[in-house]
């Protein structure tokens, strides 16, 4: 098991999307960030069913990280309640794995503490 993670957030638009994609990047709290429109969402909201098209982030981090990218995405998304929700990534590719290490900031300290 590694400590890396997938979160999963929707956004109501492409512009929405990009930005938080941008702010995590630009961060290090996320490696990369895949953005997947539209995906149409069904879902249960203040007690009546509601549909509608979302952007879908597929965003690249790191356990480690989760609470500052959870933190991240709620001080910039818009909605009330957004999706953020996190993955474990059991096994990968050694060499994205390492690239994912050192994108992040995790793997700038880590690299630190072995100095």
């Amino acid at each position: 098991m590694t400590d890396k993670i997938v979160v999963f957030c929707t956004c109501a638009s492409v512009d929405e999307a990009r930005r938080i994609a941008t702010a995590l990047v630009d961060s290090r709290l996320a490696a990369c960030v895949n953005l997947l429109p539209p995906v149409h969402s069904i879902y249960h909201w203040k007690g009546s069913v509601e549909e509608g098209d979302e952007v879908l982030m597929i965003i690249k981090s790191a356990q480690p990280l989760f609470a500052r990218v959870k933190d991240e995405i709620s001080r910039l998304h818009s909605y009330e309640v957004p999706e953020i929700i996190a993955l474990p990534i059991v096994e990968g590719s050694a060499p994205y794995l390492a690239w994912m290490e050192q994108a992040l900031t995790h793997g700038e300290l880590s690299r630190m503490e072995n100095e």
